[in-house]
């Protein structure tokens, strides 16, 4: 064996005996979502999205919405860019891909919660959200950013304290920003229990039912209207 081989393999097994073994248990690359933008990139040249509209994105909250999302905000030009599993960090990665070429007014964005399901901490949450608006202002210096708080959910009810305290940080920064938003959907989600409400979850307990949609549609409504966008109900199919 090699020098350098017999170096490596002594770090690793140091690392492992030490409690490094959590350490190498890293969150996914950015580059692992490669294969899911791609993807999303292939379908806008055989669709093209509306330009100048209101862009979502972030994790699978965002992406299990694209089925209703036109039909929730009816008369508003939408465009789902959700990718399951994914953090902000990821958003801010592909912010070139699918984000900047559409030109939206308004982004609003769900993540955040996995990324303290991978263990950052709320300061860390807080820190990505400010990359995230750093680099889409760069591309798009007028555009609203509308943050929707972390929810609290059955099946990571052990995990809200940091979520709330992150939520606590994004809103106080957000206060100190222009066009920038944040919408605290988690008091609508919570039962007089002060735990997350059943109802609003899929089996899954982590992601939404119709009902917890229907919380955050309401609770956007007002703040797209403030920025141009209100949804023409009377008009919709269905009222």
């Amino acid at each position: 064996m090699s020098k350098s081989v017999f170096l490596l393999v002594s770090l690793a097994a140091s690392l492992m005996l030490s409690g490094g073994a959590a350490a190498l248990a890293l969150p996914p690359s950015p580059r692992s979502w490669k294969p899911d933008i791609d993807e999303l990139v292939a379908r806008d040249a055989r669709h093209r999205p509306p330009q100048h509209g209101v862009l979502f994105v972030g994790s699978s909250s965002i992406r299990f919405w694209a089925a209703t999302l036109q039909q929730d905000f009816p008369g508003i030009p939408v465009i789902d860019r959700g990718f399951g599993g994914s953090a902000i960090a990821d958003s801010t990665y592909y912010a070139s891909r699918i984000i900047v070429p559409y030109h939206p007014r308004v982004i609003v964005m769900y993540a955040g919660d996995n990324d303290i399901d991978e263990g950052c901490t709320p300061r860390q949450v807080l820190d990505e959200f400010k990359v995230f608006v750093a680099r889409v202002r760069r591309g798009l210096p007028d555009v609203a950013i509308v943050y929707i708080s972390i929810k609290p959910s059955l099946a990571r009810w052990s995990l809200w304290p940091q979520m709330r305290e992150a939520n606590r940080k994004i809103a106080h920064w957000a206060r100190t920003r222009k066009r920038v938003t944040f919408v605290d959907v988690s008091p609508m989600m919570l039962g007089p229990d002060g735990k997350p409400r059943a109802n609003l979850f899929r089996e899954d307990g982590l992601h939404m039912a119709p009902a917890g949609y229907a919380i955050w549609i309401a609770a956007l409504e007002p703040v797209l209207a403030r920025y141009g966008f209100p949804a023409h109900r009377a008009r919709a199919a269905g009222g």
